[in-house]
């Protein structure tokens, strides 16, 4: 079942108060991104992160959970309410993230 719209809006407007938050479209889905690194999706309207040493000392109670068949598990965020919360978990993770791979042409 691809994610709606309205929960992406949703999830975008909990991180409102960061800057540089974006998204891809990709198969239904959205992968969101902040200042330019990849933080996680939104599958099946479930927002996951990746599990990065931060996000794991920030979500200790965090479910595993699989974006779609054959992906690596990633954490299931259960606040999304919370929109302190959300800003600080994506805040935390930043240093964590992989940097974008730079694509050859």
């Amino acid at each position: 079942m691809p994610s709606s719209k309205e929960y992406l809006n949703f999830i975008t407007e909990q991180l409102s108060g960061l800057k540089d938050v974006t998204y891809k479209p990709m198969m239904g889905e959205f992968l969101i991104y902040y200042r330019g690194r990849l933080v996680g999706g939104i599958y099946d309207d479930r927002l996951l992160v990746k599990p990065v040493r931060a996000a794991l000392s920030y979500l200790p109670q965090a479910e595993y959970s699989l974006p779609y068949e054959g992906a690596k598990e990633m954490l299931l965020v259960d606040n999304v309410d919370d929109k302190v919360f959300l800003t600080g978990l994506f805040e935390a993770m930043y240093d964590d993230l992989p940097m974008p791979k730079v694509k050859k042409r």
